[in-house]
């Protein structure tokens, strides 16, 4: 239960990173090419009607859900296995070229802008990267600085004189 936790957490982490490079990449794409992003485009053609800021709303809760999900299961691998750039490059590749258009939601990938492709995988990149320094770090903070021992900050704590 510990590793999912923390793999969504470490999820949630990199998807905040990667949202940062989305913003910050997206007006370096050419002008026709700067339309929402997958996950504005994933939420436009699968739910329901909604008001603009309730579709703005729901793409953020379904990037960030997303990314703690896939965040979870990376955690879930063994440790000799994680590859942080690698798996995000693969989230890419599996939802791009994948589930995505085999469902019916976005066309392939290889049917995308080039830039537009190129963004996203730099930022899944960027995701990746950020996915493997952050479980890292919640791992050792566990053992470390949340690891069990003598806590004379605590409240009821007999204090020495």
């Amino acid at each position: 239960m510990e590793r999912l936790a923390f793999g969504a957490l470490a999820g949630l982490s990199a998807t905040m990173a990667m949202t940062a490079a989305m913003r910050h990449l997206w007006p370096r794409l050419e002008p026709q090419d700067r339309y929402p992003l997958p996950p504005r485009e994933i939420v436009e053609d699968t739910a329901p009607p909604a008001p603009e800021r309730s579709k703005r709303l729901f793409s953020v809760l379904a990037h960030f859900g997303f990314g703690a999900v896939v965040g979870a299961a990376y955690a879930l691998l063994p440790e000799r296995r994680r590859n942080g750039v690698v798996y995000g490059l693969t989230v890419w590749a599996a939802s791009y070229l994948g589930w995505l258009p085999g469902l019916g939601i976005l066309k392939p990938a290889t049917e995308h802008p080039v830039g537009r492709n190129l963004l996203m995988i730099a930022v899944h990149v960027v995701w990746g990267g950020t996915l493997a320094a952050a479980l890292n770090e919640l791992e050792r903070s566990a053992d470390e600085v949340f690891a069990s021992g003598r806590a004379p900050d605590a409240k009821g704590e007999a204090q020495a004189e």
